[in-house]
């Protein structure tokens, strides 16, 4: 996140040049104190505090991935870390938005439009499209639109706007998933695959809409690999999305595993409280939108997951067994 005032009234000014926020309105900045939960609340430090790593070429490390044990079951999240793909959500987006014709001022000229940055900046601080519509429409004004020609001024009809709109912006997602354009990102399938065949539990937990997330691993990691897993939840199978820790603890109960147990993958700040609030260990595998945000709560991170593995048995250090993966 951009550490100047200037660097905020930047990113947070409208997208679309005909909106202004008035100075009484929350800004996402304010939402990083309020709407997330801080990752240094705790008066104790955490017993998944960052494991310091350094990556010299030729050396194998070892990351720990869980205070006490052998890990038992690896979870990933969808978007981001199998996939980049915010990129890819923020033209569905747009593309819904020039669909209904969401304009969020009368004096408005062209049809709303979340730009990059902004979008890096909205995606790194509010979990799941719908909260992302209702958190904007409420800061920037509810918009006309080929759904209602005037904009909606009770809950039911504006809930009916954001489901409208998501929904055609999920199968919109989906048609870009399915162009063959998109391919999963570096490590990913070799991890999964070493995961599964040392005896490992394997889970996929992902905030997005189930039948976008479905559709996008059935493409992306293949039909085998997605039925192979043994827990799969996405958004609609918990009422809180993430960063409250509801998807992770849900996900260790059907596992039947401990928190501590699991080792998480994500790529946001968001997914990193989300997992460590349920108890779990973390590495971060992040992107260019999420590369500067504050990780100091993973026990590591790293550009991708090319050089991370599944350790079946290395002897380079003694105590081998207090550890799961290893970076070559």
């Amino acid at each position: 996140m951009a550490s100047s005032s200037s660097s905020f009234t930047m990113l947070l000014s409208a997208p679309n040049p005909s909106l202004s926020p008035s100075s009484s309105r929350t800004t996402l900045s304010t939402l990083s104190t309020t709407f997330l939960p801080t990752l240094s609340s705790s008066p104790s430090p955490s017993p998944f505090s960052p494991t310091a790593i350094n990556r010299r070429r030729g050396k194998s490390l070892l990351v720990s991935a869980a205070a006490a044990g052998a890990l038992q079951a690896l979870i990933f999240d969808c978007d981001g870390v199998i996939l980049e793909s915010e990129h890819l959500h923020r033209q569905a987006y747009n593309d819904a938005f020039s669909h209904f014709n969401v304009r969020c001022s009368s004096s408005a000229t062209e049809p709303l439009n979340w730009g990059l940055e902004f979008y890096d900046e909205l995606q790194n601080r509010i979990g799941g499209g719908k909260p992302k519509m209702r958190w904007y429409f409420g800061e920037y004004g509810w918009p006309t639109s080929r759904i209602f020609e005037t904009p909606p001024d009770n809950k039911e009809d504006r809930e009916k706007l954001v489901d409208i709109i998501q929904d055609w912006k999920t199968e919109r997602y989906k048609e870009i998933i399915k162009s063959g354009t998109v391919k999963p990102r570096p490590g990913v399938l070799r991890l999964m695959d070493e995961t599964k065949a040392s005896g490992k539990k394997l889970a996929i937990c992902s905030a997005a809409t189930k039948s976008s997330v479905i559709l996008c691993l059935e493409n992306l990691i293949g039909i085998e690999r997605f039925q192979g897993l043994d827990c799969f939840l996405a958004g609609d199978d918990v009422k809180e999305k993430k960063p409250n820790p509801s998807i992770y603890l849900t996900a260790a109960k059907k596992l039947g595993v401990s928190g501590g147990d699991c080792l998480v993958v994500e790529d946001s700040v968001i997914g990193l409280q989300a997992a460590t609030g349920a108890g779990m260990p973390c590495i971060i595998t992040y992107t260019s939108s999420t590369a500067n945000q504050d990780f100091k709560e993973a026990i590591a991170k790293f550009p991708d997951l090319s050089d991370v593995r599944i350790c079946t048995g290395c002897t380079a250090d003694s105590q081998i067994h207090r550890f799961a993966l290893c970076v070559i």
